[in-house]
């Protein structure tokens, strides 16, 4: 049987990880003007844009509307 909405939990857990990415990304991209090593910034742009990656593919699985 297929839902086309997530159960309650499955809902907290998706806001939670899609909280938890967006702090990530913040901390990368505010960070990036601070840090003067090459690689290392190098390396917190690559999770900028893993982290970008993940939030989209979350949103997809986000609820439009809750169910009632």
């Amino acid at each position: 049987m297929e839902k086309d909405h997530l159960a309650y939990h499955e809902t907290v857990d998706t806001h939670e990880l899609l909280n938890l990415r967006t702090i990530g990304l913040l901390k990368s991209k505010l960070m990036q003007g601070v840090v003067f090593d090459q690689e290392l910034r190098k390396l917190m742009q690559k999770n900028v844009e893993t982290s970008i990656m993940d939030m989209k593919e979350l949103k997809r699985l986000y609820p439009e509307k809750s169910p009632e």
